[in-house]
């Protein structure tokens, strides 16, 4: 079992101290690289799509994951439990940004295609409703203790980054309901320029066009799949910098098990 001890000792990176599937190790090591071989196999010569290996590899590392987080619950308590869920989730999603910027930069794939490992995820209504839930995990967390100004601007940034969805998510709808109207509800808008990006709303806003804004690397000119590449990235790099100084700081309070 882990104890105050154990914590101590990888009190420098306490991140990793938590993230370490302790009692289940071997057996994430086992299902990952099965799964990293089932993957290559159904995907290279069965035909599958990546979405649905990629499906069935995660739901393999899920039974680990839970009984890994039903660990943290008993030994940590209830917050840090959600943060190593948290921290997981997070991780997996940057993983899935960063194929995304792959397969449009290096593997020359369309914006279109370059849907990431699970395709099927990537819808307005999906990315809406992930980056609220994360906004509402990080609230929970500053309520519990994860303070200072990492958190504070990790709040900040979350709530940034859910209102590009949302407005995203509405010009969305506003779209369907046209392309329905017009009688083409087969043809999907997904895809569409949020607020930042070429063609978002601070390119296309009389307000800004022309402002110093738009002379900002990126800011009016960068794809969308870049746009939320940075997006994401600066979340995970602020949530990763706010667990560190509040586990730092829990970690002292631990008493010895």
């Amino acid at each position: 079992m882990a104890t105050h001890a154990d914590f101590q000792s990888n009190v420098r990176f306490p991140v990793l101290a938590l993230l370490h599937p302790r009692e289940q190790t071997r057996a994430v090591i086992l299902l990952a690289t099965g799964g990293l071989l089932f993957w290559g196999v159904v995907v290279s010569f069965a035909g599958m799509p990546i979405w649905g290996a990629t499906t069935v590899v995660l739901g393999l590392l899920l039974a680990p994951g839970i009984r890994k987080w039903h660990a943290d619950l008993q030994r940590y308590g209830i917050t840090a439990m959600v943060l190593s869920i948290l921290l997981a989730m997070q991780s997996f999603h940057s993983i899935e940004h960063g194929a995304q910027w792959i397969q449009y930069h290096i593997l020359d794939w369309p914006s279109w295609q370059s849907s990431g490992l699970i395709s099927v995820f990537n819808a307005e209504w999906v990315h809406f409703i992930w980056n609220w839930a994360v906004v509402a995990v990080v609230i929970y967390l500053v309520r519990r203790g994860m303070q200072g100004w990492w958190a504070r601007l990790l709040l900040i940034w979350a709530v940034a980054h859910a209102c590009e969805h949302a407005y995203m998510l509405a010009r969305y709808l506003e779209l369907q309901r046209e392309l329905a109207r017009l009688g083409v509800p087969a043809v999907s808008a997904q895809g569409l320029p949020g607020i930042l990006g070429r063609d978002g709303w601070l390119a296309r806003s009389p307000a800004t066009r022309g402002s110093f804004v738009c002379r900002l690397p990126g800011i009016t000119t960068a794809p969308r799949l870049d746009v939320h590449f940075w997006w994401n990235a600066g979340e995970t790099s602020l949530l990763l910098a706010a667990a560190h100084a509040f586990l730092r700081t829990r970690l002292k309070a631990l008493p010895a098990q």
